[in-house]
């Protein structure tokens, strides 16, 4: 057992947990955050994607304890106030999901692309896409979803 201490979507959070556990388990079972989703345990899917101190990062791939001392953004931090963030504003509008299984880690992935490519063309969001699968939508509506965030629909 190790001690845990960090920050998740803004609140502090110290815990003791086990060294092998994953940050997307901690997250789902010690949190109750479930917006974070566990797709396939290899980090393939993408849907587990939360933010690490401001960069997307596959909580599947981390254990908890590497997280100590760092700042994390969950699907249910990105909100304010009751406002949807212009991403998840954006997947709303543009119809970019079906199921829904997929949609955190996209979202997640999105913002973090957005952050350092303020103005992506189709072919930098598909390329930064790679990491995460929908078995529902094509991308298509995806896609266009990220362009009108980033306004450059």
């Amino acid at each position: 057992m190790s001690s845990l201490s960090i920050t998740v979507n803004g609140a502090a959070v110290e815990a003791e947990v086990e060294d092998r556990m994953l940050l997307v388990h901690f997250l789902r079972e010690h949190l109750k955050l479930t917006g974070t989703h566990v797709g396939c345990d290899t980090s393939q899917c993408g849907a587990c994607v939360v933010h690490v101190n401001g960069r997307a990062v596959k909580s599947c791939t981390m254990f908890a304890v590497q997280a100590d001392g760092d700042d994390i953004l969950t699907i249910e931090g990105l909100a304010k106030n009751g406002a949807l963030h212009p991403v998840q504003a954006a997947f709303q509008e543009h119809h970019a999901l079906q199921c829904g299984f997929c949609t955190p880690g996209m979202i997640m992935t999105a913002v973090d692309l957005l952050k350092r490519y303020p103005h992506p063309d189709e072919a930098l969001i598909c390329h930064e896409l790679e990491g995460n699968f929908c078995r529902c939508t094509g991308y298509l509506n995806i896609v266009k979803a990220i362009r009108a965030a980033a306004g450059a629909s």
